[in-house]
């Protein structure tokens, strides 16, 4: 059996407001329509989740509502600028067969450099900008059995690939 992981950095968010805390910041307009454009992506290539498990910022939230996908969505405050042992901790505990999960660098793209066997061939894979967006499959029968380093790539793409 296969699992299949979408793990996706937020889309741009908005630094207008100097007071903010950090974990309150909205997307951009950028971020609004790169987020759609993302959905957009997932939806025409099949990559569909049948969960998503979301960090509780706003940011994050917002990214995964204008992905405007068919699926339960967990928000999770630990989630929110989360290392690698937390993200892999929620993904043991996930029970679709395609989970998305959304999240925030710096963790979120060393994450997804640690989960693949090889990474994918895009020159913008080890910065994981915001919206970077991977696909990875991986042979286990559930989460729980994730290990680091066993995943296959099968799609990346950041917005820009998407809107340029």
């Amino acid at each position: 059996m296969t699992r299949t992981l979408i793990l996706m950095r937020h889309a741009k968010s908005a630094w207008a407001d100097p007071g903010a805390q950090d974990f309150d910041r909205p997307l951009n307009k950028r971020g609004r329509q790169s987020a759609t454009v993302l959905g957009d992506w997932l939806r025409a290539r099949d990559h569909r989740p049948d969960d998503i498990l979301c960090s509780a910022a706003r940011r994050t939230v917002e990214t995964c509502e204008g992905l405007a996908m068919d699926a339960p969505v967990t928000q999770m405050r630990e989630l929110y600028l989360a290392d690698a042992e937390t993200m892999l901790a929620a993904l043991h505990k996930a029970k679709g067969a395609t989970v998305a999960m959304i999240g925030h660098n710096p963790d979120i793209g060393g994450f997804a450099a640690d989960l693949v066997a090889e990474a994918p061939d895009h020159p913008r894979f080890a910065d994981y900008p915001t919206g970077a967006t991977l696909v990875a499959r991986f042979d286990i029968d559930t989460w729980a059995d994730l290990r680091m380093g066993t995943g296959r790539a099968v799609d990346f793409t950041v917005p820009r690939d998407l809107t340029d």
